[in-house]
């Protein structure tokens, strides 16, 4: 199991208003955090964001994260809609 971190109190503070608002999403990150490959819709992305991925948390709230493997971490950069990428 993976344990999640977020990369600055902005990022941190907009994910939990997102969790305030939409208990599911908890339950989204625990998917995530058994398989943050392919659960929740998870894709690499390209371009300027290779070597990162994002997932769909509900509705229009996306979040874009780096998975250090060694470490078993999931470190999320960003969370919000489909603009954060």
């Amino acid at each position: 199991m993976y344990r999640i971190f977020t990369s600055n109190k902005k990022v941190e503070k907009r994910l939990n208003r997102y969790i305030s608002e939409k208990k599911s999403i908890n339950l989204k990150l625990d998917r995530l955090k058994e398989n943050p490959y392919n659960n929740c819709g998870a894709h690499p992305l390209h371009g300027v964001l290779k070597g990162k991925w994002a997932c769909w948390l509900g509705s229009n709230i996306r979040i874009v994260y780096v998975i250090n493997e060694r470490e078993g971490i999931i470190f999320i950069e960003d969370a919000g809609s489909h603009k954060v990428y």
